[in-house]
């Protein structure tokens, strides 16, 4: 008989945890952050009728704005995604760091969106 084998480390099991406590919606959707070694990916999420509202990452950046450090880089998109969301009347979110710590780019995101006027 073979056994199952789940593998929860503890990134996936942060990420779920994270995860479970919030819903986005139309009118309050969920701002997912992915950073990867070199990029920064946000995504505004309507979790009821499973869409992505609106997304936006450093490589859709100047190139100018890409010659700055990883931080800088993860404030302007995230001031460009507030834009993106204040066209379509959203003013507040919820702000989802998934595995990653508070801290970093993902702190310099949620700041950037505060500065912007969103209210995470």
């Amino acid at each position: 008989m073979t056994l199952i084998k789940h593998h929860h480390n503890p990134v996936t099991k942060r990420k779920q945890r994270v995860r479970a406590k919030m819903f986005g919606t139309a009118i309050k959707p969920r701002i997912n952050v992915y950073r990867s070694n070199e990029h920064t990916y946000l995504q505004a999420i309507d979790d009821q009728a499973q869409v992505t509202l609106a997304s936006m990452n450093d490589k859709r950046l100047p190139a100018a704005a890409r010659k700055k450090t990883k931080i800088e880089r993860a404030a302007l998109v995230a001031a460009e995604l507030a834009q993106l969301l204040g066209k379509q009347k959203i003013n507040t979110v919820i702000f989802d760091r998934g595995q990653y710590k508070y801290h970093g780019r993902v702190k310099a995101v949620a700041d950037a969106l505060r500065t912007a006027g969103i209210q995470v």
